[in-house]
């Protein structure tokens, strides 16, 4: 897996998202490209922005007893997995809006490194390690550029 605090890993990262295309077809699932790279940005927007309500405590306590190791852990996502709504994207996307708001994003978490998130706060999963907080957003893109075959 890797490490989205490194450069290297960002930079490869990078590469496989701009081969990407509008017209990019997925492998499996219902996305199109630009709903993948709206989707994928959600993680983002949901660590960097107010845009998305925080859970209450009893959908908190659900999410980290019952999805919080699927997500930091190690075990890939399998295809066609269910979505939680926040991350369901129905209308159609800007491609390369969504792309360059998914570049900054990496550029902004890997410039901020690995000591910013050992420790911090998620809003769905309480304290996660720098650990935790990587798996978590390479798993998810590497599984859906994956679906898109990149």
């Amino acid at each position: 897996m890797k490490n989205l605090f490194i450069k290297e890993d960002v930079f490869l990262t990078k590469k496989r998202i701009a081969k990407l295309t509008p017209c990019t077809k997925a492998l499996w699932g219902k996305m199109r490209v630009d709903q993948m790279l709206a989707h994928c940005n959600v993680a983002y927007e949901l660590t960097y922005e107010e845009k998305h309500p925080k859970p209450n405590a009893f959908k908190k306590f659900l999410l980290k007893t019952f999805v919080k190791n699927a997500v930091v852990g190690p075990k890939p996502y399998p295809k066609n997995g269910r979505t939680a709504p926040e991350f369901i994207i129905a209308e159609e996307r800007d491609f390369e809006e969504e792309k360059s708001r998914l570049f900054a994003y990496l550029y902004n978490t890997e410039k901020l490194g690995k000591a910013h998130y050992n420790g911090k706060e998620s809003n769905s999963f309480g304290k996660l390690t720098d650990i935790e907080w990587n798996t978590m957003f390479a798993k998810h893109l590497d599984h859906h550029l994956k679906q898109f075959d990149v």
